[in-house]
């Protein structure tokens, strides 16, 4: 059994016709019917039923012509592979995102690469924005998704692509008086203890004080009680009914253990987060490539 046994059987069956299957092949019929009688003598079966008009499979041709075509099939994506593998397709992409991002779609995104691109490790990096940041100019990430909390967008060196405008949601706890609404604004969080969550580490950052200037502009100065980049403390400290706290909504959308919390869109205007990709104009890797294709 050879391949081109393999493609003439199924080109025949296909098509239920020698000529035709021939033809597609540019070979004489003489040939592909030899080439299909030595596959049936090699298998010890009969595949096709030449009596009928137009020829039909046996049905052990029927059950084999499944097995062949996945046969091809896994006999082209190999050397599709080694193609790849010829031209770069190996290595590692390093994949900085910001923290809670990880329960957004990012993680279909990177299963799709992978399936597509198996010989490419992703290496996966969960860090502040400022982190973030940093390590793209260092060299120290391929691509970061981030909220742009240090205006990377404006370094010459980098290129970035908008992802997704996440809206915000208020978590508040289960006896909140607020508990019951299906929206809120931020001037009726007025007298709240905030538990403020921030982008950066340093809670100093151009995304920091984007949301300052919103409370500013909601008429008034947030009661800050804590200020922290870890959401599932932020979290935990909403259910133990110390205080609400604003996230972006892709920190709560795939949220499955969410005792003693709700969450409340927060509507009006710029009320959501902003998250990008970026990368560095130099990188000319064909992974990235690859990925930043999956991203259109």
């Amino acid at each position: 059994m050879n391949t081109n046994q393999l493609r003439y059987f199924v080109a025949a069956a296909e098509c239920r016709s020698f000529t035709r299957a021939a033809a597609q092949y540019y070979i004489s019929q003489t040939a592909i019917t030899q080439q299909i009688h030595a596959l049936e003598e090699g298998l010890g079966v009969m595949l096709f039923d030449r009596g009928s008009r137009p020829i039909s499979l046996t049905p052990a041709g029927t059950i084999f012509l499944t097995d062949a075509r996945a046969i091809l099939e896994r006999m082209d994506h190999a050397a599709m592979r080694v193609r790849e593998a010829s031209v770069g397709m190996v290595g590692t992409l390093r994949i900085g995102y910001t923290k809670g991002f990880e329960r957004s779609n990012l993680s279909n995104t990177l299963q799709r690469f992978h399936a597509e691109y198996p010989n490419i490790l992703m290496s996966c990096y969960r860090r502040n924005t400022d982190h973030l940041a940093a390590g793209l100019l260092k060299d120290e990430y391929d691509i970061i998704f981030t909220w742009d909390s240090t205006e990377i967008v404006k370094n010459e060196d980098v290129e970035c692509k908008l992802i997704e405008r996440n809206p915000l949601v208020v978590a508040v706890y289960g006896s909140h008086p607020l508990a019951r609404r299906t929206s809120l604004k931020r001037e009726e969080l007025r007298g709240e203890r905030i538990l403020f969550m921030t982008p950066s580490s340093t809670g100093d950052s151009v995304g920091d004080h984007k949301f300052y200037e919103m409370y500013e502009k909601a008429g008034y100065q947030p009661d800050i009680l804590f200020r922290s980049n870890d959401a599932e403390s932020i979290l935990m400290m909403v259910a133990a009914e110390e205080g609400i706290s604003i996230l972006p909504a892709y920190v709560t959308e795939k949220l499955t253990n969410a005792d003693n919390l709700v969450f409340i869109p927060l509507t009006g205007d710029g009320e959501m987060v902003e998250i990008i990709a970026a990368w560095k104009k130099e990188k000319t890797e064909t992974a990235l490539r690859r990925f930043l294709g999956f991203l259109q």
